[in-house]
């Protein structure tokens, strides 16, 4: 039975990996509900069909939305 190290890590059993499909070096994700977690492997490139939809302004440069960005979260700070 896998054990958490004092860094809260944990080691999954290689039967398991192999049955979730995860390999060495793969993204997982990790989420908790009703006290369990449970851990999903990250499809690579799973993010754009979500963001497809999305377009860029291209009147509006890189350094000028992180800008906004920064004076947005300062202007919510309490």
């Amino acid at each position: 039975m896998p054990r958490i190290s004092a860094k809260r890590q944990l080691t999954l059993p290689a039967h398991q990996c192999r049955l979730a499909g995860i390999k060495p070096g793969d993204e997982c994700r990790s989420f908790v509900a009703d006290g369990r977690i449970t851990i999903i492997r990250q499809q690579p490139g799973s993010a754009w069909g979500c963001l497809a939809h999305l377009r860029a302004d291209e009147t509006v440069s890189d350094a000028d939305s992180r800008q906004h960005s920064i004076e947005t979260r300062r202007e919510r700070q309490p």
